[in-house]
C-alpha cells in the first residue's frame, strides 16, 4: 500500500498531497537541485533480544545458539550508529539499512544510541521474510522530505520461502529535489548462485515494473545488498532498463578494500548504489568506508578483513558486520 505522509500531518488527504508535491516541482524549476550524501550499509543480523512469536529468531536470543544479550545488542547497536557517523565528513543525509529486525531497533538506534543527537528519523518495510529481517531508510528532516513511501512484496516462486520487500519512498531533497528512493535487500546465494539466480532476477524485474510508472524524467536512487556481483544478470538486466552502478569501482577509502566484503581472501561486492542517468551525472565522490576499526587481520588468508559480530559462533565485541559500508556524494545539479 502506498502511504502518503506530510510534515504537518500523518493522516493528509490525497488532495493536499498533490499540492504539496506540485509546489515542489514548481520549486524544482527556479532553484538548483542540492548537493547530497548517501550511505549504505548491511547491519549483519541486527537483531534485538527479544522473541517475536511469528519470526524465526531464535538464534538471536539470550538462550539461543549466539546468546544474543541485552548487553551484546546494545553494543550492536553503537557499534553501528559509530559506522554510520564515521562514514563521511559530514552527517550522511540518507543511510539505506539491510538487515534489521524490527521497529525498536530503529527506535534504539536512532534515538538511544550514538546516533541519537543526530536527529534522524526513519521508514521501514515489515516483511514476510521468516527470519524477520527487513530493510530501513533513515534520514534527516532537515534535508529530506519523505512525501509517500510503499513495501513492494515480491511475489514467491515455488520453491521459495518469503523473502524481505522492496522500500520505496518518493521524497525531496533540501524542499527542491524530487527523489524516488528504493531499498533492496534480494535473496541471498545459499544453495548454489545459479540454483537462486531467478529468485534475485525476479526482484530485480519488480523493482523495474515499479519504476516504469514513475515517469522518464524521475531521479531514482536503488541501494541495498543485492546479493549479485557488478556483472551478474539480475545487474545487467537493471542496466538495460537504464540505471547506472555508481559504486561497481568504489574503492576503501582508508585500507585499500576493494569490495564492500570478504569471502576466503577474496575482495566482493555484492552492496551497490545504482541511480537514473541524471543523477549519476552529478556522483561528486564513491568509496568504501574502510577505516582501521572496522576492520582485523585474516589470519586465514592474510590481509584484511571486515571485523564481523561473530566469527563462527565466537562473539566480538563490540560487533560492526561483515559488509562495509558504501558511501556516495551527489553534488548541485
Amino acid at each position: 500500500m502506498l502511504t502518503c505522509v506530510l510534515l504537518w500531518s500523518a493522516s493528509a488527504n490525497s488532495s493536499l498531497f498533490t499540492i504539496h508535491s506540485s509546489l515542489s516541482i514548481f520549486h524544482s524549476s527556479l532553484i538548483k537541485a542540492q548537493s547530497f550524501t548517501l550511505v549504505e550499509l548491511n547491519c549483519e543480523n541486527l537483531f534485538d533480544a527479544r522473541h517475536d512469536s511469528l519470526k524465526q529468531d531464535q538464534e538471536y536470543l539470550p538462550d539461543g545458539t549466539r546468546h544474543w544479550t541485552r548487553g551484546r545488542y546494545w553494543q550492536k547497536v553503537n557499534a553501528i550508529g559509530q559506522e554510520i557517523l564515521s562514514a563521511s565528513d559530514s552527517l550522511p543525509d540518507l543511510v539505506a539499512l539491510v538487515e534489521v529486525e524490527n521497529d525498536s531497533v530503529l527506535r534504539t538506534l536512532t534515538r538511544r544510541s550514538l546516533l541519537s543527537r543526530a536527529g534522524y528519523q526513519y521508514l521501514m518495510t515489515s516483511s514476510p521474510d521468516v527470519r524477520g529481517l527487513d530493510v530501513a531508510l533513515l534520514y534527516l528532516p532537515r534535508r529530506f522530505t519523505p512525501l509517500c513511501y510503499e513495501s513492494i512484496a515480491v511475489p514467491l516462486t515455488a520453491d521459495q520461502r518469503p523473502t524481505r520487500d522492496i522500500l520505496y519512498i518518493k521524497g525531496v531533497i533540501g524542499s527542491v529535489d524530487t527523489l524516488h528512493f528504493y531499498v533492496v535487500h534480494a535473496p541471498s546465494r545459499f544453495g548454489g548462485e545459479r540454483q537462486t539466480r531467478l529468485r534475485r532476477l525476479q526482484v530485480a524485474h519488480v523493482l523495474v515494473e515499479h519504476m516504469q510508472t514513475l515517469g522518464f524524467q524521475a531521479r531514482v536512487v536503488v541501494a541495498g545488498d543485492f546479493n549479485d556481483y557488478a556483472d551478474s544478470p539480475s545487474l545487467q538486466y537493471l542496466y538495460r532498463q537504464g540505471l547506472a552502478n555508481v559504486t561497481a569501482d568504489a574503492r576503501g577509502r582508508h585500507g585499500g578494500a576493494r569490495g564492500t566484503y570478504r569471502f576466503r581472501g577474496e575482495w566482493r561486492s555484492i552492496d551497490h548504489v545504482l541511480t537514473s542517468p541524471r543523477l549519476a551525472a552529478r556522483v561528486d565522490s564513491v568509496y568504501i568506508h574502510d577505516a582501521p576499526f572496522l576492520l582485523e587481520n585474516d589470519d586465514r588468508y592474510g590481509g584484511r578483513k571486515p571485523r564481523r559480530t561473530f566469527q563462527g559462533y565466537r562473539y566480538q565485541p563490540p560487533g560492526f558486520s561483515d559488509h562495509l559500508p558504501l558511501v556516495v556524494c551527489f553534488s548541485a545539479e
